[in-house]
């Protein structure tokens, strides 16, 4: 399917070049996804949710249906290896909460980075239109929050070995990064892989990351929605940027653990800018898990269009993310230059709907799905690496709900610094009634230099409550 997502190398200062590939085959991976392992020879991997820990006899009896190869005691969970045929039974055990086949999901280091954070960078066009800068070309934030003191946890790809030439190394919990891997429909066992989540080959989880903290551009640096918070990367999808439940499970409860523990004392948000077209049983528990722990969680909405949301994040106790664009992008700004816009143009203050529109691709809300915000999820410039090896640093734009999700985190993390004690049914709250409605509608807008503008239209389904901005989300904050 054609998501009309592109990803465009932005060169260093002002200039940015024409569109070359499409991102369907780089970061819209993250979407690309089937409902669950359905192999239907062999063994797949199953995720049984349990309605209370499981006893030794319960175990036993498991084990005449498939082989019980991991736990999640922490959410009553089960991982499986069976034959598919043998779902319906283990399905039907008393026991059993619910099972599914573990469902797909897709979304040497240098030290480059002198400074401990990017608060004093420059504003792009989607922090302009969130409301968290308020001039181009300048270090003038619009809000007084910053993310201190909160952690942000990035279940993704992880990081390219380059990540220190795009962050600052303050800015990273090293000490708390996760790499998760396996799961699937071979049913092979989820654990952990020491050191992995720093050694990415799809860029995704790096572009996600410097949304919230910003980057290195050359001798510029970006800001971010919140350069002061700290990011703890947990690699929950492979080396192709696509993943498995099971592992996405665990990852949430690894980090729901760190707020019980050792981050007893910070607020701890989530981003997910993964998903799949279904509501796995024990991601659903994880995620119930984290949200009572105090966790808050953003994830995309997906990209799959008419065709409906993905999940998590169309689960309800999740804050999702639909993927907004402004209608000037590609426009010459008052220099008369139509390709430096997103970090020379001015977005126009007070924010107006007329001003943004809701992409093609963004999920539509169907029946059973909760679509919360939007935000800027179209034409968003950040590191990107065809070569993942650290070398020369690129940067390209990036479409898609993978982009807007960590918007809407970052600003859930200068809320959680106003407030502590945010939780996520207020978080959800108050973002959905401070957001600027996007009703249904058309907007004309340019794709890129030299082609004709396009008219993109949406209906009620498509943006949730509206426009996320972070002062109006911040003033509503208690």
């Amino acid at each position: 399917m054609n998501h009309n997502r592109v990803l465009v190398p932005a060169a260093l200062m002002l200039l940015a070049v024409g569109c070359e590939r499409s991102a369907d085959r780089i970061a819209g991976t993250s979407f690309k996804v089937s409902a669950a392992a359905t192999a239907g020879k062999g063994t797949i991997g199953i995720n049984v949710a349990l309605r209370a820990a499981p006893t030794a006899v319960q175990l036993a009896e498991l084990g005449t249906y498939g082989n019980v190869q991991g736990r999640l005691q922490q959410i009553n969970a089960l991982f499986m290896r069976a034959s598919e045929s043998q779902l319906p039974a283990i399905q039907a055990l008393p026991y059993v909460l619910a099972a599914n086949p573990d469902a797909k999901r897709e979304g040497p280091p240098l030290d480059g980075v002198a400074v401990t954070n990017f608060a004093n960078g420059f504003s792009t066009w989607d922090l302009d239109a969130i409301n968290v800068m308020s001039a181009p070309l300048t270090a003038a934030r619009a809000v007084p929050f910053d993310g201190s003191g909160v952690y942000v946890g990035v279940l993704d790809t992880g990081l390219l070995d380059s990540w220190r030439l795009y962050f600052p190394q303050e800015r990273i919990a090293a000490q708390f990064a996760k790499s998760f891997g396996g799961g699937g429909a071979g049913g092979t066992n989820v654990s952990e892989q020491p050191n992995k989540w720093e050694h990415d080959q799809s860029s995704h989880g790096t572009h996600v990351t410097s949304t919230i903290l910003g980057y290195q551009l050359g001798v510029n640096r970006i800001n971010g929605v919140a350069p002061r918070a700290t990011v703890i990367p947990v690699k929950v999808l492979n080396q192709n940027g696509s993943g498995w439940s099971s592992a996405i499970a665990q990852g949430i409860v690894y980090i729901a653990d760190l707020k019980a523990g050792p981050l007893a004392g910070h607020p701890v948000v989530i981003n997910m800018s993964l998903g799949g077209s279904v509501l796995d049983a024990v991601e659903k528990a994880a995620v119930d898990y984290a949200v009572g722990k105090g966790v808050i969680i953003v994830a995309a909405a997906g990209n799959a269009g008419n065709a409906g949301m993905h999940f998590p994040g169309a689960y309800a106790p999740v804050i999702s993310a639909a993927a907004s664009g402004w209608i000037n992008e590609w426009q010459p700004g008052a220099d008369g230059n139509p390709v430096n816009w997103w970090l020379v143009d001015n977005v126009p203050e007070p924010t107006s709907a007329s001003d943004f529109y809701i992409a093609g691709f963004s999920s539509r809300q169907k029946a059973g799905q909760d679509l919360d915000v939007a935000a800027p999820g179209s034409w968003v410039v950040g590191p990107f690496q065809l070569n993942s090896a650290a070398g020369r640093p690129t940067y390209f734009f990036l479409g898609g709900t993978s982009m807007a999700s960590p918007h809407v985190a970052g600003i859930v993390a200068l809320m959680a610094q106003k407030d502590p004690a945010l939780t996520a049914s207020q978080a959800e709250t108050i973002l959905e009634s401070t957001a600027i409605p996007l009703p249904a509608g058309c907007r004309s807008v340019r794709p890129v230099p030299g082609v004709a503008a396009q008219n993109i239209c949406w209906g009620d389904d498509a943006s949730g409550h509206g426009l996320a901005t972070a002062d109006a989300a911040l003033a509503a904050t208690p």
